[in-house]
């Protein structure tokens, strides 16, 4: 599936998309992926920079486990989480990008902007 700008998009077609940035919709989930953006991490060591309940961060790494953004490797009782497709780190540098460049104007956005009037998405397929 290719995003571009050609006029006969469908709009199934395009939920595999839609779906890829809702798993990245959550503000926990992407601070996640923006932690593994540094290095591999246990669940301890994300529960301590993020400030969240082990609970908390391990549904969210199954989440994204699911979606196959994040892997993990054993050793030994632990389990070291790390960035599953490296080009997840384009997709947030241009993302970045876009945000400075619309001034953040998305944040302002009366659906899906950061007042607090926004529903949390869960992670799940999106159904088109």
């Amino acid at each position: 599936m290719a995003i571009d700008s050609g006029c006969g998009m469908d709009v199934v077609g395009m939920a595999p998309a839609a779906a890829l940035f809702h798993s990245l919709a959550d503000p926990v989930r992407l601070s996640i992926v923006r932690r593994l953006a540094e290095g591999e991490a246990r669940v301890v060591d994300l529960t301590r920079a993020l400030g969240l309940a082990q609970s908390t961060v391990s549904k969210h790494l199954g989440c994204l486990r699911g979606c196959k953004l994040v892997d993990f490797r054993a050793e030994g009782r632990q389990s070291f989480y790390f960035l599953a497709a490296p080009e997840l780190l384009d997709l947030l540098r241009s993302a970045e990008r876009l945000l400075a460049v619309t001034d953040r104007a998305v944040a302002l956005c009366p659906t899906y902007g950061v007042d607090g009037t926004a529903e949390p998405g869960a992670c799940g397929p999106v159904t088109a």
